[in-house]
């Protein structure tokens, strides 16, 4: 029997959108690893149904020692269970554990989920994450991008060869888990941003367009939040902000959840006003629940937006043309908002389906071992 290590830098990740590929590995006759830095609650979880292991890959902090630490760590776990493929996802594991999977002449498949804030903004530090890209990327046996853009960068930047390369639709949504369903029938139409509460996916945009909006529709209209707060990362929006907006009435903050369809059903319209993504899976979400979406105009959201046909595209970093659409989908009559909403389901079911991705997973893998 084969054992694939699936390599992520929060067990919160694994459990939330890995669950279902490892469920079929399992099912192929692979042993599956969890492998993620240890949580008070999703490493628990994951335990529970597959075999999981720490390491301490410290994803919000930049520390050459503590990432030497967590290699000798991936050295070692791999050896002990003797794994035969990695499959890495996010930053810190498609590098390192790329690099110790070639070291020890173990093949490893890294997913490009999106380039982060890293290559957002421009910096010393973005010049060393490109240089450990490359090396780890010409460590790999494969990489999947989700998107072409994301592809073309890579390529053009001379981070990875083009026959090693290949798009997947995203992480994929699983359409049976994400149903359509009736939101309540209300005089209030309410929006919702699902996301990490950083600054890179549009939190200030989306609260910037909340206060245009209340000033012209205050008894129609309520706006939401829903994700992590401290989340690791260097753009995180601190708490005490978020909370104030939430005490002062702007928008309500619902806290994360483990349980996004039902929060989703509550909403009418779903938006993510973010910077740049690989393939953002709130919006997938969404529209496989048959809700319209709003989303900028960026690489990754807008191939899973068709812009006035299952939602809408603004502009980046934009207040005022994000508060201009949300205001066209609070004025589109329910019956074209529902017809929206029922296109953007037919996109998922047939470009975005999870099968789709899992059934590339297992292609690889097979063309491998």
């Amino acid at each position: 029997m084969s054992t694939i290590a699936i390599v992520l830098n929060s067990a919160w990740q694994g459990y939330n959108f890995r669950r279902n590929l490892a469920r079929a590995l399992i099912d192929n006759g692979y042993k599956v690893i969890f492998v993620a830095p240890e949580d008070k609650e999703y490493s628990c979880k994951l335990r529970q149904e597959f075999e999981f292991d720490c390491v301490d890959f410290k994803p919000d902090k930049i520390n050459p020692i503590d990432d030497l630490k967590a290699c000798f760590s991936l050295y070692r776990l791999f050896k002990r269970n003797r794994i035969n493929i990695v499959l890495n996802f996010t930053i810190k594991p498609n590098i390192y554990s790329a690099i110790v999977a070639r070291i020890m002449g173990i093949n490893s498949i890294n997913n490009i989920t999106g380039l982060g804030t890293l290559f957002i903004k421009t910096s010393q530090i973005t010049i060393v994450a490109k240089l450990l890209y490359k090396i780890a990327l010409a460590c790999s046996t494969h990489i999947f991008f989700q998107n072409r853009e994301d592809r073309n960068l890579f390529i053009r930047k001379n981070l990875v060869s083009f026959d090693k390369v290949s798009i997947l639709p995203g992480s994929g949504v699983d359409t049976n888990e994400f149903l359509p369903s009736e939101t309540e029938n209300s005089d209030i139409f309410r929006f919702v941003l699902v996301a990490r509460m950083i600054q890179d996916k549009g939190i200030y945009e989306f609260i910037d367009a909340a206060k245009i909006l209340t000033k012209k529709y205050a008894e129609r209209v309520e706006f939401n939040l829903l994700g992590e707060l401290g989340a690791m990362n260097r753009t995180a929006i601190p708490e005490k902000t978020i909370l104030e907006l939430h005490n002062n009435g702007v928008l309500n903050y619902l806290g994360k959840t483990d349980n996004v369809q039902k929060q989703l059903a509550k909403f009418d319209c779903v938006v993510l006003p973010s910077y740049r993504e690989g393939c953002p899976r709130s919006l997938m979400e969404a529209s496989s629940m048959a809700i319209p979406v709003i989303a900028t105009n960026v690489v990754g959201c807008n191939q899973v937006v068709d812009d006035g046909v299952t939602g809408f595209l603004c502009k980046v970093k934009d207040s005022s043309d994000l508060a201009l659409k949300m205001e066209s989908m609070l004025n589109t009559p329910k019956k074209d908002r529902k017809k929206m909403g029922t296109l953007g389901r037919k996109k998922m079911m047939e470009e975005f389906d999870e099968s789709i991705i899992i059934e590339r997973y297992l292609s690889a893998i097979k063309l491998i071992l």
